[in-house]
């Protein structure tokens, strides 16, 4: 087992021993998590930045940076989430190479409609250096 994975468990083992909740993320409208699928473990310290169609053209709303579980909490409020057009862009070209990989992807961008903002959601994004796969999770 390497030693990246031996960490992610001991990380992982030390959040459930001591049952803290991230408010942040569970405050947050729109979460996210990524998974390394091509390696078994979580992409930790992927940066993810949010945007919002906005009179035609495209405004950052929101960046942040996957934890060592690959999740971005608190992201956004309740108050910057209103319907609309988004896009979430996940830049794993530096992922990989801080894992000494190649990827064929430089950034992934994942663009959604958000028609009612009372809502969670939660965009999964399942990585490996040659293809990936995302959706709507809960």
């Amino acid at each position: 087992m390497s030693a990246q994975r031996l960490l992610h468990i001991q990380d992982h083992l030390k959040i459930k021993k001591n049952n803290f909740p991230d408010h942040k993320m569970s405050q947050s409208p729109l979460t996210t998590h990524i998974l390394n699928t091509a390696q078994g473990i979580p992409a930790a310290h992927v940066t993810v930045s949010v945007v919002r169609l906005e009179d035609k053209a495209w405004r950052e709303i929101a960046r942040g940076v996957t934890n060592s579980d690959g999740r971005c909490p608190g992201l956004l409020t309740s108050e910057t989430f209103v319907p609309g057009i988004y896009k979430m862009k996940f830049a794993v070209d530096e992922y990989w190479q801080s894992l000494n990989l190649a990827s064929f992807y430089p950034y992934i961008e994942v663009v959604f409609n958000i028609s009612d903002a009372s809502q969670k959601y939660h965009i999964a994004l399942l990585l490996s250096p040659f293809s990936y796969s995302t959706y709507r999770g809960s």
